[in-house]
């Protein structure tokens, strides 16, 4: 049997208002008899009653969202069943979504965006703080109350990180086709990443009135999420300042490894881009020339015999004939040095140049815990061959991959990196970036890793270099003995 308006669940809420449906539930505006107050009533559909498996996935919701206590999360106030149908009952927020607001205001003000995306990223990156996942971040599902304050909403696909079976595993696509994370479009494993770029494209949508990519169907908006690069904001508005476009850019990057490495991280970009609008400069500060001190006027003094210009002349040529010498000095020097090189010296072409010391400092697992064996990371450059860091082990490596960091302690450009295993036939890659938690950037082709392979680098200087393995070449695990570099 179905809901309506002006029944009693649970001899306690009375429903006055449909406010919104969707695939799985409705919502309804219910008044609270006994605690005098007006709260919001998520039911389950009646198609889904019988289904264990959305029974399921509706309870959890309530159990997950229960344990989020946020000033920009909608509380849960209650859960239940009633005649086999479940409801959970949430604060009510009087007051239209992001999608409303923008639909009725249309593009809002830099500020205003920023000041909204932060929130919303502050909620999020509490969820994700206690092991849950949105996965449907859109403005659907930010509710603004009477004081413009965000709240979330709807956990209803929301995933635990740590989840290691059953509901929405990978394979299954969930989600919104307009905000949608290409790996979540693919039906790779969703992460904190996903909930990153979604709230990327829903900052896009706040700031150009727009979302970025647009179709007929749900398959075909998707594929631009997998295939088409982030737009730019200041193509549609360029007024924007050039730090909120790079802000949405990087939330918006094809490889999860590419974003913002945290909700906390994606935060403190968006402080940084007001910081901007105040006239408050962060990484770039700006320097005040000190004026020059006037000098003091002098009493004109009378003219004075001029002297004579053979002297300086004559110290010019003397000069000039010490320069010619010293010019064929350092010719001479030059071709003799490239003559010992040429006849076997130090030819760097030919697999020179200088060692450069390598620590081990962390493990790189963006698509997993964050954690690969850290304890063990010294262990590539402690200069034993018989010691090693690992991967974990794997049944089936579905993951984009999984890396171990190296610090050069400065910013050096290496023109090798070598990986010494005895592990061999997985496939490897060098990136290199300016931190050690990313982003990284790929400086050499991928190659088969046998018992001492070389990898042949480019690009500019770095601090942080990553062995970036993205496939376990039929090993369960993947030990990386010793990695060594040469300037």
């Amino acid at each position: 049997m179905s809901v309506v308006v002006g029944e009693l669940i649970a001899e306690r809420y009375e429903l006055q208002e449909l406010v919104g449906t969707g695939g799985m539930s409705s919502v309804y505006r219910a008044h609270d008899r006994l605690l005098e107050r007006d709260v919001a009533i998520k039911v389950l559909h009646e198609q889904f009653t019988a289904d264990g498996e959305y029974v399921e996935r509706f309870r959890r919701e309530a159990r997950a969202v229960a344990q989020l206590s946020h000033p920009n999360i909608v509380t849960v106030i209650d859960r239940g069943e009633q005649d086999e149908r479940q409801f959970i009952v949430f604060e009510y927020v009087d007051g239209e979504n992001l999608k409303a607001l923008v639909a009725r205001e249309g593009p809002l003000p830099e500020r205003e965006a920023i000041e909204l995306a932060l929130q919303v990223a502050r909620a999020l990156g509490f969820a994700h703080e206690q092991g849950l996942v949105h996965r449907d971040v859109k403005p659907q599902n930010v509710l603004l109350n009477d004081g413009h304050e965000a709240k979330v909403t709807d956990f209803g696909i929301a995933r635990s990180l740590d989840v290691q079976g059953g509901l929405t595993q990978t394979g299954t696509v969930m989600g919104t086709s307009d905000y949608i994370a290409p790996e979540q479009a693919r039906g790779s494993r969703v992460d904190a990443q996903s909930d990153i770029y979604s709230l990327g494209t829903v900052l896009y949508e706040l700031l150009t009135g727009e979302v970025p990519f647009a179709g007929d169907n749900f398959v075909a908006v998707a594929m631009q999420h997998i295939n088409q690069p982030p737009p730019s904001v200041r193509e549609r508005r360029p007024e924007l300042s050039p730090c909120v476009d790079g802000v949405v850019r990087r939330a918006m990057a094809k490889e999860p490894r590419d974003r913002f490495r945290s909700m906390e991280e994606l935060c403190a970009a968006l402080n940084d881009c007001l910081a901007e609008l105040d006239g408050v400069t962060g990484a770039q500060t700006m320097v005040v020339a000190p004026r020059r001190r006037r000098r003091q006027s002098r009493p004109a003094r009378p003219p004075a015999d001029r002297p004579s210009v053979w002297p300086l002349i004559m110290l010019l040529a003397g000069l000039a004939v010490l320069a010619g010498i010293l010019a064929a000095v350092f010719t001479f020097t030059d071709s003799s040095q490239k003559i010992r090189d040429a006849i076997g010296g130090k030819d760097k072409a030919a697999g020179g140049g200088a060692p450069v010391k390598l620590s081990g400092v962390a493990a790189y697992d963006p698509f997993g815990d964050q954690s690969e064996h850290d304890a063990e990371v010294r262990l590539a450059t402690d200069g034993d061959p018989a010691t090693y860091w690992t991967t974990e082990h794997y049944r089936s490596f579905t993951k984009d991959g999984v890396g171990l960091v190296l610090a050069t302690g400065t910013s050096r450009k290496l023109s090798q990196l070598t990986v010494k295993s005895d592990t061999v036939g997985f496939t490897a890659e060098i990136e290199a970036g300016s931190s050690s938690s990313g982003p990284f950037t790929p400086v050499s082709d991928s190659q088969t890793v046998g018992t001492s392979t070389a990898f042949t680098l480019r690009g500019q200087a770095a601090r942080y270099y990553v062995v970036w393995i993205t496939d376990l070449g039929g090993n369960d695990a993947v030990h990386l003995n010793q990695v060594t570099a040469k300037s």
